[in-house]
């Protein structure tokens, strides 16, 4: 194991911040890039990643990994020291307001420019080609604020990487995963094996978040240059959710670190006999089919629904109760689908997304994440 750490940009004299950043396996045969709680308040994904850590290790002095595996089990600093009035605040830096999950860099026409006429018939060619040229533009990248410092040094530890784990929860939720629908057969397996009752597809949700600024740049080369050019698929990715923002034990943790070993065996970066497959528990579905219930106004919020449930159309998830004149007001789903996430506060304000269904048929467009 080689341990890295990255120095990010101070926001003021006296305060220092790292990433660090855990090697394992052999290097320039393929590489698995993995980080948890991206989201400072998430974690789930943080134990998963230290009993992760421990198993990596013995593979290694066991000589079973075939590739090389970086490890970021802390991959938000920045986020992880917001703590205000008792109250973590891991999903937005306070300084700017900007979810840490959006607006990585997009390099993707940039790269295209610049690749266009050393392109060949070749597709390892051009696959070696682009990512050189993804690195070198992410090192030329300049870091004006801790959070731009902090997504370059993510991305640019995540860029030649073949797969990209990022490991996330949502507030009250079964486990789910998002991924892009070119890349679904690769990710059948680990939806099998972490057991995903929500698997949700979209080749762009819009928002550059940090699974996608991976998959987008060699899904939009392919677009540009397909016809002429072979382009492979040089990465995939996938945002795990790893159940709820509660969800922290060694139990869970070792299960889904399991989960994660398996598919890394069955994927070829760990030498062995697979684990048998477990049966898909839901299919996967578009992330356009997803309906967001919101509250129309503000009260008491009362779920009648839990994650995990599959509700018939029309069925009362939740009432929002004013106390005062004594109004309650149902929330109900219009299609069919799977309960996977819903709110844990229990205050609802005017406008509040309160639960996420799973459906089969497409009812959004346009910017498809929350914020």
């Amino acid at each position: 194991m080689h341990h890295s750490t990255h120095d990010l940009l101070s926001p003021v004299p006296g305060i220092a911040r790292q990433l660090h950043s855990f090697h394992f396996g052999p290097r320039g045969a393929g590489k698995v890039y993995i980080q948890a709680s991206l989201h400072a308040d998430e974690l789930p994904g943080m134990l998963v990643a230290w009993h992760l850590k421990r198993r990596l290790l013995e593979l290694e002095q066991q000589g079973r990994l075939l590739r090389e595996i970086v490890l970021v089990p802390v991959a938000n600093p920045v986020g992880l020291e917001q703590v205000l009035l008792d109250a973590p605040l891991g999903r937005f830096e306070l300084q700017s307001g900007e979810n840490f999950n959006r607006n990585f860099v997009d390099l993707s026409d940039n790269i295209g420019d610049q690749v266009e006429g050393h392109l060949t018939t070749d597709p390892a060619h051009n696959l070696a080609l682009i990512r050189e040229y993804l690195r070198r533009g992410l090192d030329t990248q300049p870091a004006r604020t801790p959070l731009q410092s902090q997504r370059l040094t993510l991305q640019r530890l995540a860029c030649d990487a073949d797969m990209v784990l990022d490991l996330h929860c949502d507030f009250e939720a079964v486990e789910h995963l998002y991924t892009t629908p070119e890349a679904w057969p690769q990710v059948e397996p680990l939806a099998r094996y972490i057991g995903a009752q929500a698997s949700l597809l979209a080749t762009d949700s819009g928002g550059q978040s940090f699974d996608e600024c991976f998959s987008l740049v060699w899904w939009q080369l392919q677009q540009r240059f397909g016809k002429r050019f072979p382009i492979p698929q040089g990465s995939f990715s996938v945002t795990l959710e790893l159940r709820g923002q509660a969800d922290v034990s060694h139990p869970l943790a070792s299960r889904d670190c399991q989960a994660l070993l398996d598919f890394l065996c069955h994927s070829g970066a760990i030498e062995g006999q697979p684990a048998p497959l477990p049966p898909l528990r839901y299919p996967a579905t578009p992330l356009a089919a997803v309906e967001p219930l919101t509250a129309p106004l503000g009260g008491l919020l009362v779920f009648h629904a839990k994650p995990g449930q599959y509700l018939e159309a029309g069925q009362l998830i939740a009432e929002v109760i004013d106390p005062l004149n004594d109004r309650v007001t149902p929330l109900h789903n219009t299609q069919a689908g799977l309960l996977y996430a819903r709110s844990v506060r229990r205050m609802a304000t005017a406008g509040m997304v309160v639960a996420h269904v799973a459906g089969e048929q497409v009812c959004r467009s346009g910017y498809l994440l929350g914020n």
